[in-house]
């Protein structure tokens, strides 16, 4: 499980030095981004959730001029940052809130962008629901997270030392599909891709994740400093995976985008149809 408050914490500390740091999730968004090209829709509300410092909030700023942008992050020191993205015409609106709390309307946007993000959250299946709920009928959900190879050498290297967790969880691509069924998303697509990132030595690789926050918050993580011989062990350890004169470090991203549906079916099995729905164009 993930221990919320110190994730909070943890960010919170790396808001000044998450974009120097943050070159994966920099690349990663604009991935996403570049994928809805090949998406029709027009949304009036977008909500990037799991904003940080708000790069991919200005890039949608961009791409959608006409748009309302909310940026939703739990770190307000992130938010800062965020909300002095765009011009002086036009800045996002800013929404210090958890992904697995949203206090928005039902119904009130028209797609959620979330670019790794969602593996912090305790509850996968519900937030799903909740994002569906703020969903106005046919909105599109758009997101990345990181599937269970994601620092598969570092999670090795730590278990030659402990058997404490020393990288947080990650949920398998599979399995985030059911939960997107499961929570009554329609037309879910999910793909991943291995992106191996290459560094000098340990220190740097842990430099960058400290850089932007995503520090073990494990609630069975080990507490203590870490002491001069347990990262020494470390490091040998990890030290077994440098390849032609570089270590590496294995990101598994998963990406999914789904949809809200415009047929809904109650309990009784009625059928019923969103009057927004009827007029709704195609998307591709």
């Amino acid at each position: 499980m993930i221990n919320k408050q110190a994730a909070r914490h943890a960010f919170s500390r790396a808001a000044s030095t998450y974009d120097e740091s943050a070159v994966l999730q920099r690349e990663i968004g604009n991935r996403m981004i570049e994928r809805l090209d090949y998406i029709k829709l027009q949304p009036r509300t977008i909500l990037d959730a799991g904003a940080g410092t708000g790069e991919a909030t200005a890039a949608l700023m961009k791409r959608y001029p006409k748009a309302k942008v909310i940026a939703l992050d739990f770190a307000l020191p992130m938010l800062r940052k965020a909300r002095k993205r765009g011009s002086l015409m036009r800045r996002p609106a800013t929404l210090c809130a958890d992904i697995e709390q949203l206090p928005l309307a039902t119904g009130s946007v028209d797609m959620v962008y979330s670019n790794a993000a969602l593996q912090w959250c305790t509850d996968l299946e519900g937030t799903f629901r909740d994002l569906r709920r703020i969903l106005r009928p046919g909105g599109l959900l758009m997101f990345s997270t990181f599937g269970p190879d994601t620092l598969k050498e570092l999670r090795q290297a730590w278990s030659e030392v402990d058997r404490k967790p020393h990288v947080s969880p990650f949920t398998d691509m599979h399995d985030i599909g059911d939960m997107l069924m499961k929570s009554r998303f329609a037309e879910p697509v999910m793909d991943a891709e291995f992106i191996n990132m290459t560094y000098g030595d340990v220190h740097q690789l842990m430099r960058d994740i400290k850089g932007i926050g995503a520090h073990n918050a494990t609630e069975g993580r080990h507490r203590g400093l870490t002491g001069k011989q347990r990262m020494l062990r470390f490091t040998q350890a990890y030290e077994q995976s440098r390849i032609e004169g570089v270590l590496p470090s294995t990101w598994e991203v998963v990406y999914g985008h789904a949809w809200a549906p415009i047929q809904v079916q109650d309990e009784g099995g009625v059928t019923r149809i969103a009057i927004d729905g009827i007029s709704r164009g195609g998307r591709s």
